[in-house]
């Protein structure tokens, strides 16, 4: 893949110039995301050498003062920063103003006209909040396309707050750019184990013939983070988990693992597959998703939820979900596919747990489930559960694993941030790990029925201490649609 890529930049640097206007540059995610990304790439020689960086935003500031911020969050040699941040401008204007925009248009194409090469190519970055989308891609429409080159928008999520919402955002949006020129990002579509999914499915023949409801009784996607919203509620409150997290990253994994082979990767293959199973789905019923909130931990060192200054009182935003989810398809009917987010856990990770029957002929009693885990973060892995006779004179049964733990088998191989993978493949113009607007569309409709009647009915969420596992009405929904928990195993994480 690396080679792929970089083949791809030499025909870009063959081709002009690319300069990437960052919106928001600013804030909080374009420093700690997208200019750390793109001096990543940088750094392993995969930006096009006829690379400029531009800022625009409301903040008045110099280059200077600009670079100094931007330099706080870049990890690498002093030499390898100073000539990235070389490339690094800014502009000042308002997301709503003419003039501001025109004069970054000016701006840039003094500058792609002194490094005197054509095509003029412009990606403009939407680290911006999403009430400001629309305007900034009217100017952007109206002041500052590139007429010798492409133009690329990317869009990073909420994509609306339910379908209406959502589908009047991409109206807006389609009305100015077209399907192709947009880039909606899910950053965890970038991620490595995610993007191994689909070779695990589709690059092993072992796993296809029991890929299906034979032999698979439940799959698990879940998200977890043993942190609050550490004074960031107020925004989070707008939201909530189900929006935050369940209707994008765990619903993409959802179909990576579920969706049928495509015909080709090519992108639009691809995701074909995957907006075919989001309408298998059917939309979420009352009975099938508990909603929590975190309260103080135990012993009332971790604050609840409310304690956050920044929460409206009295909110009843879920900080957790638990859904069930069931695709309506030959493969997968009548197995339940179990999505499960929240703050304030007991620990930090997100994974994807398949866990199939337990044997039928039962020669051996009290087995446990077979289980094959994708560890997304941290400490990414593949790991299959499998029961064994324990070693010695005995004829007991012990679980143990087949173990692929990225740390011990590759050592110091760099896995890369997935919005540096995700960068890199809008420079390149794959849309395939970016989120179509039928799909989006998919999604919403999913969530989008219980949602409203979270909202519109008050239901209060059930309350969970800091650090647990969550309400204990989630861990008996599982169960009872059939997922069977394992007692008395740990994954070897100490062996790292």
């Amino acid at each position: 893949m690396t080679s792929s890529s970089e083949n791809s930049v030499k025909i870009m640097e063959e081709r002009g110039t690319v300069a990437v206007v960052v919106l928001g540059a600013s804030g909080d995610l374009a420093k700690k995301k997208t200019y750390p990304a793109l001096f990543a790439l940088f750094c392993n020689g995969l930006l096009p050498k006829n690379t400029i960086i531009y800022g625009y935003a409301r903040s008045a500031m110099d280059d200077v003062k600009f670079r100094s911020g931007i330099a706080l969050r870049l990890k690498g040699l002093d030499e390898k920063k100073q000539q990235f941040l070389a490339k690094c401008y800014y502009v000042n204007g308002g997301y709503d103003s003419a003039e501001g925009f025109r004069q970054l248009s000016s701006v840039l194409s003094a500058k792609e006209k002194s490094m005197g090469a054509l095509p003029a190519n412009r990606i403009f970055y939407f680290a911006i909040p999403p009430s400001v989308f629309v305007a900034s891609a009217q100017m952007i429409k109206s002041n500052c396309l590139s007429t010798t080159g492409y133009n690329r928008i990317v869009v990073e999520k909420p994509f609306g707050k339910d379908l209406a919402s959502s589908t009047e955002l991409g109206r807006s949006l389609s009305a100015i750019f077209t399907e192709d020129q947009l880039y909606r990002i899910d950053h965890y579509l970038g991620k490595e184990m995610v993007q191994n999914l689909m070779v695990l499915r589709f690059a092993n023949s072992v796993f296809e013939p029991m890929w299906n409801r034979f032999h698979i009784s439940s799959v698990t996607i879940s998200f977890k983070e043993d942190i609050g919203t550490e004074g960031r509620g107020g925004y989070f409150d707008e939201f909530g988990i189900i929006r935050d997290v369940m209707q994008n990253h765990l619903i993409q994994m959802l179909a990576l693992v579920a969706m049928e082979a495509p015909v080709t990767l090519d992108s639009e293959d691809v995701r074909d597959e995957k907006v075919k199973l989001l309408r298998a789905i059917k939309p979420i019923k009352k009975e099938e998703i508990v909603v929590g909130q975190y309260g103080r931990s135990p012993d009332g060192k971790q604050p609840s939820y409310l304690d956050d200054p920044t929460v409206p009182k009295g909110s009843i935003t879920p900080t957790f979900a638990t859904a069930v989810l069931f695709v309506n398809n030959n493969r997968w009917k009548g197995v339940p596919f179990i999505l499960k987010c929240g703050k304030a856990l007991n620990e930090r990770k997100a994974e994807v747990r398949i866990q199939f029957h337990t044997p039928t002929y039962g020669i051996f009693n009290g087995t446990q489930p077979n289980e094959l885990v994708i560890r997304v973060q941290p400490n990414e892995a593949m790991y299959l559960k499998v029961t064994q006779k324990r070693p010695g004179l005995t004829a007991d049964l012990h679980q143990s694993e087949l173990d692929l733990t990225y740390n011990s088998r590759f050592g110091s191989t760099n896995l890369p941030d997935a919005y540096e993978r995700l960068v890199l493949d809008v420079i390149r113009g794959d849309h395939n790990l970016f989120v179509r607007d039928d799909e989006l569309a998919a999604s919403w409709e999913i969530f989008t029925p219980i949602l409203h009647q979270l909202e519109q009915l008050k239901i209060a969420p059930e309350l969970y201490e800091f650090g647990s596992r969550g309400p204990a009405a989630a861990d008996e929904l599982v169960r009872r649609v059939g997922f069977r928990r394992t007692e008395g195993y740990t994954w070897p994480v100490a062996k790292l």
